[in-house]
């Protein structure tokens, strides 16, 4: 098994070297590529050291069997040939090929076999909004179908990649000494502020994170599910929050959603709000599973239900989620 990471040298890039080693991913040889500006970088790994290469069109990627791609759109779309045409599964962490009929759009909790029709030699990996979103919702669509849900997010600053989250932990040191935070990142300073804006507006008044949540959740799902979501970026590093409203075909009660929740792979319930007892960014930060909370009834529809969702941006919004989905192809033997 040969694998390859693109885009190693940024904060997701990063957290797939140590999804792979915490897993022990059964791979015997590495490749690792970045911009020119990694190139020849050194990375010491497992006892080794690897040298970065540049992503160049060339064929480097023969022999490759899975090569994990976060390097942003423009570059999985420049780069998706290059890295696919000597048979490597190429799985890929940007928005470029989502959407796109012909690239299955994977949460391995939710949707693996969709993964092993892939005519392009590409997988994508949803966006890490929707990816927590619908390994909940997928407990409650087993018992009744759900008809819409309501969203309202509290995303770290991950989301926006490692410099993000650099800014954020420089503005609250400039504030501390009474200096002008800088502002480049985020539209707005967002230490101690919340910024209701993430990625850029469309004509219908939500953002294209929003209406990503909408498209993706519904690939994804199979299903004519509606979603409505506010995206909101908050002082938070690396984990993001969701509010969740659901209404089902049925009235699902709040015993039977937390015993689906428990159930559910991918999923710890962390629900006792008598003991102060739910997810929190601070406390979910690292971890691999989805966190699901203050599950409850929703006293403005009766057949709906409310709960907390938070999972780690990076890992498994990113990182965790695209390694899954190589997992999965490795066990039903897709991937020899």
């Amino acid at each position: 098994m040969k694998v390859a990471i693109v885009g190693v040298s940024g904060a997701v890039g990063q957290e797939f070297l140590r999804v792979l080693e915490d897993r022990q991913f059964p791979y015997d040889e590495l490749e690792l590529f970045g911009s020119s500006r990694s190139a020849g970088r050194i990375i010491p790994y497992g006892g080794k050291q690897y040298t970065v290469k540049e992503l160049k069109h060339n064929d480097d990627f023969k022999g490759i069997d899975i090569a994990f791609v976060s390097a942003g759109a423009k570059a999985s779309i420049e780069y998706a040939e290059t890295i696919t045409k000597h048979g490597a599964v190429m799985i890929d962490n940007s928005s470029a090929f989502r959407m796109e009929e012909d690239v299955p759009l994977v949460v391995p909790e939710v949707n693996a076999g969709d993964g092993l029709k892939r005519p392009r030699g590409i997988i994508a990996n949803p966006n890490c909004s929707t990816i927590q979103l619908v390994v909940a919702l997928k407990a409650i669509e087993k018992l009744s179908h759900i008809k819409r849900a309501y969203v309202s997010t509290y995303q770290a600053s991950s989301g926006a990649g490692a410099t993000a989250m650099a800014e954020l932990v420089q503005q609250y040191e400039q504030i501390v000494k009474g200096e002008s935070p800088t502002v480049e990142k985020f539209a707005y300073q967002l230490a101690y502020n919340v910024i209701p804006h993430i990625d850029v507006f469309l004509d219908n008044g939500y953002t294209k994170e929003e209406m990503k949540m909408y498209h993706e959740t519904r690939k994804i799902m199979h299903s004519d599910i509606e979603v409505s979501s506010t995206c909101v970026r908050v002082p938070v590093l690396r984990a993001h929050s969701e509010a969740v409203w659901v209404e089902t075909a049925r009235p699902v009660s709040v015993e039977e959603a937390r015993k689906a929740f428990t159930e559910m792979e991918g999923v710890v319930v962390m629900d006792d709000p008598a003991s102060k007892e739910y997810p929190m960014p601070l406390f979910i930060s690292g971890k691999e599973p989805v966190h699901v909370g203050r599950i409850r009834k929703d006293i403005a529809n009766p057949n709906g239900l409310t709960f907390w969702v938070v999972a780690d941006q990076i890992k498994k919004g990113a990182a965790l989620n695209a390694v899954q989905i190589a997992e999965y192809l490795i066990k039903i033997k897709d991937i020899k």
